[in-house]
């Protein structure tokens, strides 16, 4: 299977939010999303994309990140959502994906990279844990939403 990772582009949004649908049921939060289309368009300056395309040119995964401030550390690279298409699990394209994320740290001269994941989300711990990651659990989310 010839898999291409390639930069998204404004055509890609919406196969690019159906992932981002799937990953909200994988995660068992569809409610949760309050992002839509038409707010992809319109911020998109406000995050980058990598896709996973297959000869078909069907987009069947995705890493979606943007860059932060932190201060103790400085520049980073935050991967906000990895995502591959259930069918499509087991071959390596997460890792795939992974790399292409940190060719981009390293290129943008980041210090450090950054994503949550559930903690019952075993696959993609493995998938982390093998790319290098420490997965922290000392630390909570603190969000307020609709300000």
């Amino acid at each position: 299977m010839d898999i291409k990772i390639r930069k998204a582009t404004e055509n890609d949004f919406p196969a690019m939010f159906g992932l981002i649908m799937e990953l909200a049921e994988y995660e068992k939060s569809p409610e949760k999303v309050s992002n839509s289309l038409e707010l992809m368009y319109e911020q998109k300056d406000y995050f980058k994309c990598y896709v996973a395309e297959t000869e078909e040119k069907e987009i069947i995964g995705m890493a979606l990140y943007y860059f932060a401030y932190y201060t103790w550390v400085g520049k980073t690279l935050y991967l906000d959502d990895l995502y591959v298409k259930e069918a499509y699990r087991g071959n390596g394209l997460g890792s795939r994906l992974m790399d292409k994320m940190f060719e981009v740290a390293k290129a943008e001269k980041c210090k450090r990279m950054r994503l949550q994941v559930l903690n019952w989300n075993h696959p993609a711990i493995k998938l982390y844990e093998k790319s290098g990651f420490t997965v922290d659990k000392t630390w909570y989310n603190c969000d307020i939403e609709d300000i």
